[in-house]
């Protein structure tokens, strides 16, 4: 018995080292270009095409200098704080109080008002882009930060809802039952119970919802021309031009541009895992 026990544990060594050496093999993969870009943003353009994979000789911090003035940075930086983080609270509040009303209410409409948001992930942003922009022409919504907050957060609410459902549904029933035989109305049900409770299905989709509008290329540029108004991805395609490109400079700037967002998912990395797996397991 004593040698199968220590054969079934060497086994399970190995095993669990092969499993820990392919997640290292992984992480290299994934950091090894984010490495590469910080080391990029510190050469010259001279030494970056003789030799892009050696270290740098000398550490070119003007470049970040450069990037933030040349570039005005500092300014799309400011409007893309704007916009995602207004657009981020809209969208939890809306999107939680609708997932509240289709996850835990009971009316006729529930699951077709579902299937409703649902479509909403189905429909490619380029197919709304033409329509959506001589609307907002219309409306003197272009060439402004409310201009985007507004599609921002018709697509972001749409995988909110569907997230969030799931954590409302598996929240327990005798939870809402004690609350409505305590007198507790149905929106204090959902402030002081069902919110609260669903923090970490917030975390998920509040990251979620903040990275992609970071990172939104395509309407930011369609909707504003003002280089006052202009968001952080629109500001670092001022560095690629038609006859010249200066690669390091653009480098240094994409550095600053993904900052936040690794900031904010290493702050809340164990809440956004935690999140996944119970909206799995209780979606």
């Amino acid at each position: 018995m004593s040698k199968t026990v220590k054969k079934k544990k060497s086994g399970n060594k190995f095993i669990y080292g092969l499993i820990y050496a392919f997640l290292s093999f992984m992480a290299v993969v994934y950091l090894l270009p984010l490495v590469w870009v910080i080391y990029v943003s510190l050469k010259d353009d001279k030494t970056l095409f003789v030799s892009p994979w050696a270290m740098p000789e000398k550490l070119m911090f003007e470049n970040y200098s450069f990037a933030w003035t040349a570039g005005k940075l500092g300014t799309a930086t400011l409007n893309s704080a704007i916009v995602c983080i207004v657009t981020l609270v809209l969208c939890l509040v809306i999107g939680s109080m609708a997932a509240f009303a289709i996850g835990r209410m009971r009316w006729k409409f529930a699951n077709l008002t579902m299937t409703y948001f649902m479509t909403g992930m189905m429909i490619p942003v380029h197919c709304i882009l033409i329509p959506l922009f001589t609307r907002f022409a219309k409306m003197n919504l272009v060439d402004s930060l409310v201009g985007l907050i507004l599609p921002y957060l018709t697509l972001s609410l749409p995988l909110t809802i569907f997230i969030m459902t799931g954590f409302f549904k598996g929240l327990p029933n005798e939870l809402f039952e004690s609350a409505c035989i305590d007198g507790c109305s149905i929106y204090k049900s959902f402030t002081h119970i069902a919110f609260p409770l669903a923090k970490t299905g917030l975390f998920v989709t509040g990251l979620m919802s903040f990275v992609a509008n970071w990172n939104e290329l395509l309407l930011a540029m369609v909707f504003i021309s003002e280089d006052d108004k202009k968001t952080l991805p629109v500001a670092l395609s001022k560095f690629v031009g038609p006859y010249n490109t200066n690669y390091s400079q653009m480098f240094a700037a994409i550095v600053i541009a993904i900052i936040p967002t690794i900031v904010v998912y290493c702050c809340f990395s164990n809440s956004i895992v935690d999140g996944l797996t119970q909206g799995a397991v209780k979606g």
